[in-house]
């Protein structure tokens, strides 16, 4: 096949209507007047992707299996399934004979990291204005030294067809198969040799997003980077802290501090010279928001403005007639998304960069009520328990959960973190050891006994915990060790009662305690052993598993 990059150039030259990175408020003024998106009461701008196309399609992103690097991809990961060559060219040609065919196309150039060293350039081709306002919302200028990048000469071209529609029969024993016997008619897919991606029949925005995170997150290794799936936040001092931690476990409560800047709320790389934030805006989750316990974010979509200057967009959420959103109405998704510019926040850096992180917490709201409110981790431990991505479902959320499951997802990032998992475990206590990080284990979960029982652990006394492990308290008082989990618990922090601590304690019922923790212990155990069982992990980090 004739270099696709190449193709595209070619195809944009001919064709008769290309809008290059054209202004912000031409963005909005296209999307509005095309009718690909409504005018809110705030001035924010309101679409709708339902029913077929309100969340990622993990079952339909795919990665290009070449032999030059298939070599660093962990192909026994669920979340990477593999698409040969052929079959990605064919798509490609095909995406880019439809391209030809619109009326009017939008490109688009911008950048994935804040640290112009290895900042991604990234060119997007897409016919809708909309999806090039979420590009200019999430993606980052393109800075003034990007000559500086180590990826200056080999940047990543997107080609997002949001409503086109596959030719299933034409790819039919090529593609997913739909329980109704029909080829899919949507895909994701990134070639990362060649660094080109499509995105064909997935209105869903953060399916651009979540793919040029997947990207990074395969490049950065091989140039000694350690991706993140995490916020980050720095305190007056210089003293940055990174917060990892799945759905649910407080993570963009507990990063959106009033003492404390905020980088970035999602994606992050660790490289020698420090912290940076791959992107340039947030895609928050609005559903049930609470303007009382998450300001910064309603304000940032709420605040009132001529709607040619605001360019909020939330996807998927009710809207009345009168232009009022309703977050707390589901009937579209859960996953009603909201994306706009950092600048939009109160409290940021502008730059996204920081020195190396003083603090790392790993958060996990544990509906056993068995884990320590807080506990120290070791290099090793700091490593299993970043692979694990341990938090908890719980009961009631999901039809046929009558009581708390685990959920691992591996370096709290599992759909896209595609290399072997021994490759970002081992960067990240590298770099604990080189930088003299230390990592905390913070449980937002229960106490006192498990979900339906024991009580969440207050807010309060969290933001207490969360602020000793931050700001060094911890780092001068004794700890016990707990053999079942292998974690380090403090006998003592500043402001919280001690007795909590231990979470034996907080249970009336010490035996119903033990037989609830060597439970989950088990499950920690067994899990490890079914993903990890033959990774070749030092021994050392092996033996810091529950159960174990």
């Amino acid at each position: 096949m004739k270099n696709p990059k190449l193709m595209v150039t070619e195809m944009l030259q001919k064709h008769p209507k290309v809008f290059s990175n054209i202004s912000r408020m031409e963005m909005i003024s296209a999307a509005t007047e095309h009718h690909e998106a409504l005018v809110t009461q705030s001035g924010a701008l309101a679409t709708w992707t339902a029913p077929e196309s309100t969340g990622r399609s993990p079952k339909d992103t795919y990665m290009v299996k070449r032999a030059s690097s298939e070599q660093n991809i962990d192909w026994t990961a669920a979340n990477n399934l593999p698409i040969d060559e052929e079959t990605f060219d064919q798509l490609i040609e095909d995406a880019i004979v439809h391209l030809q065919a619109v009326g009017q196309l939008y490109e688009t150039d911008r950048v994935i990291g804040a640290d112009s060293r290895y900042a991604l350039p990234v060119k997007v081709i897409t016919y809708r204005a909309l999806h090039t306002l979420f590009i200019d919302n999430m993606f980052r200028p393109v800075p003034s030294d990007i000559q500086t990048s180590c990826y200056a000469d080999d940047g990543f071209l997107l080609l997002a067809l949001p409503y086109h529609k596959l030719d299933a029969e034409k790819y039919s024993g090529k593609l997913r198969k739909l329980p109704n016997g029909k080829t899919s008619d949507l895909i994701v897919a990134m070639d990362y040799d060649r660094k080109i991606g499509i995105v064909i029949g997935s209105a869903y925005m953060g399916s651009m997003k979540k793919m040029l995170f997947t990207v990074m997150n395969y490049l950065l290794p091989l140039r000694g980077i350690l991706p993140l799936h995490c916020s980050a936040n720095e305190g007056d001092q210089g003293d940055s802290a990174l917060l990892l931690g799945l759905s649910g476990t407080g993570k963009t409560t507990l990063s959106a501090d009033p003492a404390r800047a905020l980088l970035g709320d999602d994606e992050h790389g660790w490289s020698e010279h420090g912290i940076s934030n791959f992107e340039f805006g947030c895609y928050a989750k609005m559903i049930d928001i609470n303007p009382e316990k998450e300001p910064d974010i309603y304000d940032a979509v709420m605040h009132k403005t001529d709607f040619l200057n605001h360019g909020a967009m939330v996807e998927n959420a009710m809207v009345y007639p009168d232009g009022r959103f309703d977050f707390y109405d589901n009937r579209f998704t859960e996953n009603s998304r909201a994306s706009f510019p950092l600048s939009y926040l109160k409290n940021i850096k502008p730059s996204s960069v920081a020195g190396h992180p003083k603090t790392i917490l790993f958060l996990t709201a544990d509906a056993y009520g068995v884990l320590p409110p807080v506990s120290r981790l070791d290099k090793e431990q700091a490593m299993l328990w970043f692979m694990m991505g341990y938090t908890s479902k719980l009961a009631g959320t999901e039809t046929g959960v009558t009581e708390p499951q685990v959920a691992f997802s591996r370096f709290f990032g599992a759909p896209f973190m595609p290399c072997k998992p021994n490759v970002y475990a081992s960067m990240l206590g590298e770099k604990m050891e080189q930088f003299q990080t230390r990592v905390f284990l913070i449980n937002t979960g229960w106490s006192g006994g498990g979900y339906g029982t024991g009580k969440r652990i207050d807010l309060t006394l969290t933001r207490r915990m969360v602020n000793a492990a931050l700001n060094g308290e911890l780092d001068h008082v004794d700890y016990n060790d707990e053999p079942l989990f292998h974690l380090k618990v403090p006998v003592s922090c500043p402001g919280v009662p001690p007795e909590i601590l231990n979470p034996v304690n907080t249970w009336s019922n010490k035996e119903a305690y033990q037989a609830s923790a060597s439970k989950l212990a088990r499950q920690f155990s067994d899990h490890f052993d079914k993903a990890y069982g033959n990774s070749n992990l030092p021994a050392s980090m092996v033996s810091q598993c529950p159960g174990k």
